[in-house]
């Protein structure tokens, strides 16, 4: 049964301590699947996640773009502005690119 498993392989020796362990572990998933737990009818209340604050920044861009941050982290002026910069270097980039065409 525990070779059928894939705990053990034929003609190799079996570690006692190995067989135990993986012999009460499918001991522990049998018991598991025979009596699941039961689901709280106020499962997942009160625990902060339900309506989560959405933080939402506009940044203007160079060229006349403009770049909306969301997150349910604060966005801060840093953070802003080095996204900022980061698009603007992407948009440049491909602005080159396209004159170079």
């Amino acid at each position: 049964m525990l070779a059928a498993a894939g705990t053990l392989q034929p003609d190799e020796r079996r570690d006692p301590a190995r067989v135990r362990a993986a012999k009460e572990a499918m001991l522990r998933a049998y018991a598991h699947a025979q009596n699941p737990p039961e689901a709280r009818d106020d499962a997942g209340t009160d625990d902060g996640l339900e309506e989560p604050e959405i933080h939402r920044q506009e940044i203007d861009l160079p060229g006349g773009g403009q770049l909306v941050l969301s997150d349910i982290e604060a966005i801060t002026p840093e953070r802003a502005e080095a996204t900022r910069a980061r698009i603007a270097r992407i948009l440049q980039g491909s602005e080159e690119r396209d004159r170079l065409s």
